[in-house]
């Protein structure tokens, strides 16, 4: 599935972003309702769509929209800026030679994302494993809520 979401990273990120803008435009609905108690359905949705479309690994701090619908946590090495040293001329992983390196992958789908600008080559910050198993898109629905100057 992870090759499939990589050929269709342009069509995955929009409905990627419908998703965020749906549930930004729910933030009223869910500041009242409680974002603890809607991290259990939410979460539960979120792992759903994004483990059987994206090979998610539900770290909580999703960024397959820099990463060309290729989950970062997929590689063995749990490498979240770029490739090791060790892959392979072929593109193949070094510690699963079977596997094709998840960041060959993901700067093909970054370069099907857009034709001008590459995500893929912003610096993300280490994962918190705190936050594995919760609602990435809830974190999001909150920051942007901050960033527009909504009460969070």
């Amino acid at each position: 599935m992870r090759h499939w979401s990589v050929c269709h990273s342009r069509q995955l990120k929009k409905i990627y972003e419908v998703i965020e803008r749906l549930l930004t435009r729910l933030y009223p609905v869910i500041s009242k309702f409680g974002y603890e108690r809607a991290e259990i359905p939410v979460f539960a949705v979120e792992k759903t769509i994004k483990g059987l479309l994206l090979d998610s690994q539900n770290c909580g701090q999703c960024i397959v929209g820099s990463t060309g619908m290729s989950c970062p946590r997929n590689c063995p090495k749990l490498l979240r800026n770029g490739p090791c040293g060790g892959v392979r001329t072929d593109g193949m992983c070094e510690v699963l030679p079977a596997m094709t390196c998840v960041w060959v992958l993901a700067w093909q789908g970054n370069k099907q994302m857009t034709d001008t600008e590459y995500p893929i080559q912003v610096v993300q910050p280490a994962i918190d494993n705190r936050l594995r198993g919760s609602s990435a898109w809830l974190r999001e629905v909150r920051r942007r809520a901050g960033e527009t100057g909504l009460e969070i």
